[in-house]
């Protein structure tokens, strides 16, 4: 699992600086137009089920509304629904202001309002806390990063073929960006400005085969093989530009050939806040304070979360080339989906519902700017509110090693251990331990 500002990743994704002097705008706020859109990004999905679906839950009335006020309830809708749905939805929200002139703190509040909003007035259904959480602080994350990327990927200089590719691919990542482009005629208008930010990204373009059973030796021998590509962004500077939420941000995913799923895997790991605690001639240390969503479907773990973490990281310098990182931090959990094989109801439901706290640890080596290696780890504890009375713990180990062979190729290989362990009141206790192998060839490119 990749950890917020992984050692590995960051000594290996090293971005480069601008690529030209930034000319900032500075948008103009757009209360009316940012409050449209939200109610843009509601009327849709309502339509759908209320004229397309003919879905009893769309018949809202003001009686339901004044209902649902009073009466939240923990819903039992799918893990992919509830998981990733509504943070891409919260997402909209989101960048329904941040698009608009709003900072991130002030398209923080509009997710929130969204989402609360959605869950009063979108359905009779009654309001879930559960999806209040996941729509908003998943949109905070989901939202904020695509608002960046999308800034990075439009480009206002370029013009022809190459120009309409960055409009597109800019809308695609974020559509309300994408829609007040053309609404304020930026698409295809050749200017000198830049986007609102343009930091430096690195990319890295993992493709190979892994294998996972209850042994590495099983994992060897009998392990289903299975195609996998793994996409991992280093967005800024982590060690220079942390003055605003998201100057800097990871994000990891993995799509293969899963039976469950083929996106395996999203993690977005945002800086909302950084320090430099200390610096000599050959180590800097530094604080971070994190915010996470995660994404986990895949035969062997179906694991969702909004999260925070505190992590201190030391980065040293040895000889001209090579160098080593440290990590280690602890965070708050606001809420996951942790699966339980004695629960399945509803829509699909077979997850129960906490909060919790973690535990990570990392450290890297880097040879010669050639070889690079890291060892990490992640704990979790978690206690269920809704679901069935338990409590769970998460463990990952995994050691990774990655050889350069030159400024773009690489190869690779990775080997992990995942344990599950749930402790119940009313069922047999279980645990589960998965061990999984990997080789990759990467490629590596930096904007």
């Amino acid at each position: 699992m990749l950890t917020p500002f992984n050692t590995h990743t960051v000594q290996y994704l090293k971005p480069a600086g601008n690529i030209y002097p930034v000319n900032k705008t500075t948008p103009k706020k757009r209360f009316w137009r940012a409050s449209g859109e939200l109610m843009v990004a509601q009327l849709i999905p309502w339509s759908v089920n209320k004229f397309v679906r003919k879905a009893e839950f769309a018949n809202i009335s003001f009686s339901s509304i004044w209902h649902n006020l009073g009466n939240w309830q923990w819903d039992d809708n799918s893990f992919n629904t509830n998981q990733f749905a509504h943070p891409y939805h919260g997402n909209l929200y989101f960048n329904a202001f941040r698009t608009n002139g709003y900072n991130f703190w002030g398209s923080s509040l509009a997710a929130f309002s969204g989402s609360f909003l959605w869950e009063t007035c979108g359905e009779t259904h009654p309001p879930a806390p559960n999806d209040l959480i996941n729509t908003s602080l998943g949109g905070i994350a989901l939202g904020e990063m695509t608002y960046r990327l999308s800034q990075r990927i439009f480009n206002n200089r370029s013009h022809g073929f190459k120009r309409q590719v960055s409009e597109v691919g800019g809308f695609v990542v974020n559509p309300m960006g994408g829609l007040n482009r053309v609404i304020d005629g930026q698409w295809g208008r050749v200017t000198n400005t830049d986007p609102y930010e343009n930091a430096p990204m690195a990319l890295m373009v993992d493709m190979g085969g892994r294998k996972a059973n209850a042994t590495f030796k099983q994992a060897v021998n009998n392990g289903k093989a299975e195609f996998y590509t793994r996409l991992q962004l280093l967005y800024g500077e982590p060690f220079k530009n942390f003055n605003k939420p998201f100057s800097n941000f990871s994000v990891l995913a993995e799509l293969g050939a899963d039976d469950s799923a083929k996106l395996n895997t999203l993690q977005v790991n945002g800086l909302l806040y950084g320090k430099q605690m200390g610096a000599g001639k050959s180590s800097n240390n530094f604080l971070f304070i994190t915010m996470n969503y995660d994404f986990y479907k895949n035969a062997v773990l179906n694991y969702g979360a909004q999260s925070f973490t505190a992590k201190f990281l030391s980065d040293k310098k040895i000889g001209k080339r090579s160098g080593m990182q440290f990590s280690g931090g602890a965070g708050i959990i606001a809420l996951a989906a942790v699966p339980n094989k004695y629960l399945y109801y509803g829509e699909g439901r077979n997850y129960d519902y906490g909060p919790g706290v973690n535990l990570n640890a990392s450290i890297g080596f880097n040879i010669a700017n050639r070889v690079f290696y890291n060892l990490a780890y992640r704990g979790s504890w978690f206690s269920t509110i809704n679901g069935a009375r338990s409590n769970y713990f998460l463990h990952t180990s995994t050691s990774e090693l990655r050889v350069a062979v030159n400024k773009h190729f690489s190869i690779g290989s990775e080997g992990g251990i995942f344990q599950f362990k749930g402790n119940f009141k009313d069922y047999a206790d279980y645990e589960n331990k998965y061990k999984f192998l990997r080789l990759y060839a990467g490629y590596r490119v930096v904007f």
